[in-house]
């Protein structure tokens, strides 16, 4: 008898972050599906861990593909040069956000899921530098046609597969974001980003080490494998308590 597999579950802040949304606006699209009842409402709530509100991963990105394209995804740029740069303010405006700060939000917050700028000016003084970050017109449009969570499009390029790591490394070695989040299970760079700055993820919360002398990647956070497979082992059980196999841990 072949036994049933569970389904992969996934909160707001993971969901979130796969869709370009915010987690409240996931939760409002939940509250608010009888109002879409004739269509296709939001998924049901698969399972609850603790007050926060799992869903079926699969279910959720299928309702997704059909949805009705969103504001962005309708939002039509200026005609701008293609090379023309941009810094992050200029680059939310021309992409339709209302706040001029969501670039540097997803820069900042969601490393992987927005393109790295084309340029990076270093500015002020020995005492008090500063960066300025800018992007052509034609990153942005590039971006605006294939980001994730939107689903594919016709001539869209697909967005590249998280590596595969392997759980029995050194369990010292640091790790990077897209490493990290393979070895969870996310789906995306930007989900476990998502998931790590909403609290869920207690064991990364403090990182083992800020990345040097590594170019754009200056000061981004690392993760011993061993912390990183730790909470995968804690983060399954969470999602599938029933369940009593658990990812590989590191010697």
């Amino acid at each position: 008898m072949t036994s049933r597999r569970e389904p992969r579950l996934a909160d707001a802040a993971e969901i979130a972050a796969e869709q370009g949304l915010t987690p409240a606006r996931i939760s409002g699209l939940y509250t608010e599906r009888a109002e879409n009842a004739a269509g296709v409402p939001f998924p049901e709530i698969a399972d609850m861990r603790g007050r926060a509100r799992l869903w079926d991963h699969a279910q959720v990105t299928e309702w997704f593909a059909h949805r009705t394209p969103a504001r962005l995804q309708e939002h039509t740029p200026p005609s701008r040069d293609p090379q023309e740069l941009l810094n992050a303010a200029d680059a939310s405006r021309f992409l339709g956000y209302k706040n001029s700060n969501q670039v540097t939000t997803f820069v900042r917050d969601h490393p992987g899921y927005f393109p790295d700028p084309d340029i990076v000016e270093e500015l002020g003084t020995t005492e008090n530098p500063y960066r300025r970050q800018l992007w052509r017109v034609q990153t942005l449009l590039d971006w605006m046609a294939t980001r994730p969570g939107r689903g594919r499009r016709a001539g869209a390029k697909a967005v590249p597969p998280l590596p595969d790591v392997p759980v029995d490394g050194d369990p010292d070695e640091l790790l990077g974001a897209t490493q990290a989040a393979a070895l969870l299970g996310y789906k995306s760079v930007g989900s476990f980003s998502s998931s790590l700055s909403q609290g869920n993820l207690p064991l990364l919360k403090t990182p083992d080490a800020l990345a040097e002398n590594a170019g754009r990647q200056n000061g981004r956070r690392r993760w011993t494998r061993r912390h990183i497979l730790e909470q995968a082992a804690q983060r399954s059980k969470k999602q599938n308590p029933a369940v009593s196999a658990h990812p590989p841990t590191a010697p």
